[in-house]
């Protein structure tokens, strides 16, 4: 995170240990102070719609926090932060190999015209902000029924913030419209946020399958609630 006087609307990582690379773990690693609380879910969480005005605010704070010379480039160049077509190749690979899953009940074809749909939409061209990069419900930590803390910056990189939004289908219609109101997203931005939640969803559901089905599950049932919501419109 920037570092400073600058605050947030709740907790986060508080470092207490930077570790180098070394021969027991070669990356860059460090130890943080436990903050206490469950996944954000439907046995923690007691109001969604106040739920969606509080993880936006987190948000709208985030990406307010001055760059300070960072730049999209290097470590903090994560792709989430670009732009859709740069990952078309790889999605659309991502679509091909799913459709030859066994037992995978879902709509292929139509998350793929909606995929295909937001390619064409004009690409982000406001400012580069801080992200977050993985706000999914098990990075959100609640306390009496509130969301208090957000968790696992290791994906904190600079970018558009399209898909800073996309993990919004995790959660209740309630808490994706409070959120939507809140941020004052516009429809195009919010169609791209969408793209993302596919895109991040098909490409969780290959890599996991077989070896993390908790994670895989996550990604279907965020890819269920695309396709409800796609029938409305």
């Amino acid at each position: 995170m920037p570092s400073g006087t600058y605050t947030t609307p709740c907790r986060i990582p508080e470092p207490v240990h930077a570790g180098t690379p070394g021969s027991a773990f070669p990356l860059v690693w460090s130890v943080c102070r436990w903050i206490d609380g469950e996944e954000a879910g439907p046995g923690s969480v007691t109001d969604w719609p106040a739920f969606g005005a509080d993880l936006a605010a987190i948000v709208r704070r985030l990406h307010s926090l001055p760059l300070m010379g960072a730049a999209r480039q290097g470590e903090l160049s994560w792709y989430r932060g670009g732009a859709l077509q740069d990952c078309d190749r790889w999605i659309s690979g991502c679509f091909d190999v799913c459709r030859t899953i066994p037992g995978l009940h879902l709509d292929i074809a139509r998350l793929r015209h909606l995929w295909q749909s937001a390619l064409a939409l004009p690409e982000p061209s406001g400012r580069e902000v801080w992200l977050h990069g993985d706000l999914k419900a098990t990075n959100l930590l609640v306390q009496q029924g509130k969301l208090h803390a957000v968790i696992d910056f290791g994906c904190l990189s600079v970018g558009f913030p399209d898909a800073e939004h996309s993990p919004l289908w995790d959660f209740p219609p309630t808490a994706r419209q409070v959120y939507w109101n809140a941020m004052s997203l516009d429809d195009v931005t919010w169609l791209r946020a969408r793209a993302w939640a596919i895109a991040v969803g098909v490409s969780g559901v290959l890599y996991y399958w077989g070896t993390y089905p908790a994670f895989v599950s996550e990604c279907l049932s965020r890819l269920r609630a695309i396709l409800e919501t796609a029938e409305e419109e």
